[in-house]
């Protein structure tokens, strides 16, 4: 592709200059003291939007945390539009922010405004544990990379460099839950990508010398087994056969032993429920089962996920799968079938040189090597949809720990270090 020539150059850069380097432009070190400026305000509008519950199905509260955004990137020259989503996909909807032009690469910046924690939820607000730590629910996962991405925005255009580049951050109101069906909730993300040459990701950051060029995709899958139902006295025979259980058991062993080990692969089965009678409430991820020792089983359910590198891998998993499943013991049936969540980011040529262009930026700045992080310690994102169009780097957003629990952290002290080099590659990719 195009980037690589400038991905050797960098390559070239980051193993020859020091970590202590300075090979910043003067208008780089100006863009930089407008972000120490712009410091405390940012880190007061991150504790403003964090006290706004939004989780995904708190459709106002989405809305109201979109507002508070759009308010600011309607004074640094981006054009706004809230996307409403359908009522019945009971989801609030995504902000994005654009401005146009023709210069340099082409960016997507790509944020989410919802939260895992619902308004019934008893983590709230943000609280100062001291002056280099706080609990925030969400304010890691990520709505702090959000205001990474707004805050190194408002810099560069104070420092009138965004004029004629063309700029999308896309902020989606549903990454801890997508909405369903994808080809509607994630159609104007996708169709941003194809207008776009590189996307970056906001999502939380792994560690302050890491970044994402590869993420796993995620599918759902469903198993369901039919026996003949019989006295115990018969299991085995030829008129009664195995039973449903028996013949889930043999499928699920089958998963472990022949389908387990290439890298990057994993599969889950979360619920499972067998007997003479079940009743599976698949929207919940709960159910009842009722069946006698003395009854051999009728029907039997398994619900799990598959995580998977490439989409080359998931098809050939999920074909050894079916393979599996149609193998059945006497007198059972057995069916499988797939849904689809998020595809695989691959970790592309593409990916590893925008990795290169980062770590350029932060040796410059004198942060250290950034290095790719493995994949198989990361799950989904919104990158992961918009990785067939354009080159994506992922995990761009804030330090902190506890994601997803009441014990989540935001590390304020790496702020706006994290702050400034998001605005320097920006301005790098946009110049060149």
């Amino acid at each position: 592709m195009k980037f690589y020539p400038l991905a050797i150059l960098v390559l070239t850069l980051a193993v020859t200059l020091p970590l202590s380097a300075q090979k910043l432009s003067r208008t780089e070190k100006k863009l930089l003291k407008t972000i120490e400026d712009n410091n405390d305000d940012a880190l007061a509008f991150l504790e403003k939007v964090v006290n706004v519950n939004s989780g995904t199905l708190n459709i106002a509260g989405v809305k109201k945390v979109g507002a508070e955004f759009q308010e600011v990137f309607n004074t640094i020259g981006f054009a706004t539009t809230w996307i409403e989503m359908p009522p019945e996909m009971n989801r609030g909807g995504h902000l994005f922010a654009e401005t146009s032009g023709s210069k340099g690469k082409k960016l997507l910046l790509i944020g989410h405004l919802d939260t895992v924690f619902e308004e019934d939820s008893p983590f709230q607000k943000f609280e100062r544990i001291n002056d280099s730590i706080a609990h925030a629910p969400g304010g890691n996962d990520m709505k702090g990379g959000n205001v990474i991405v707004l805050y190194a925005l408002k810099a560069l255009h104070q420092n009138g460099l965004l004029k004629d580049a063309q700029i999308i951050a896309a902020f989606t109101g549903d990454e801890e839950s997508t909405g369903k069906p994808l080809d509607i909730s994630r159609k104007d993300l996708v169709d941003a990508a194809k207008r776009s040459d590189i996307a970056l990701g906001f999502e939380t950051s792994t560690g302050f010398n890491y970044a994402t060029v590869a993420r796993r995709g995620a599918s759902g899958w469903a198993l369901d087994v039919t026996g003949k139902r019989a006295h115990s006295s018969g299991i085995f025979s030829e008129t009664v056969g195995a039973g449903a259980i028996f013949e889930m058991s043999r499928i699920l062993n089958a998963f472990y032993e022949d389908v387990r080990g290439e890298e990057f692969l994993t599969f889950n089965p979360g619920v499972l429920l067998g007997g003479t009678f079940i009743d599976h409430d698949k929207a919940n991820s709960k159910g009842t089962a009722f069946g006698k020792s003395n009854v051999v089983s009728q029907s039997a359910t398994v619900t799990g996920g598959l995580r998977f590198i490439s989409e080359e891998q998931k098809e050939r998993t999920r074909t050894k799968m079916k393979e599996i499943v149609s193998n059945n013991l006497p007198h059972t049936s057995a069916n499988i079938s797939f849904t689809d969540s998020y595809p695989a980011m691959e970790p592309t040529k593409g990916n590893k040189a925008l990795l290169e262009v980062l770590n350029s930026v932060s040796l410059d700045l004198g942060q250290g090597v950034v290095k790719a992080y493995d994949p198989g310690k990361r799950g989904a994102a919104d990158t992961s949809f918009v990785a067939a169009y354009v080159d994506c780097l992922d995990g761009l957003g804030t330090m902190g720990t506890g994601a997803h629990t009441p014990e989540e952290t935001v590390n304020l002290a790496t702020f706006e270090a994290l702050t400034k080099r998001t605005a320097v590659l920006i301005y790098r990719l946009i110049k060149d």
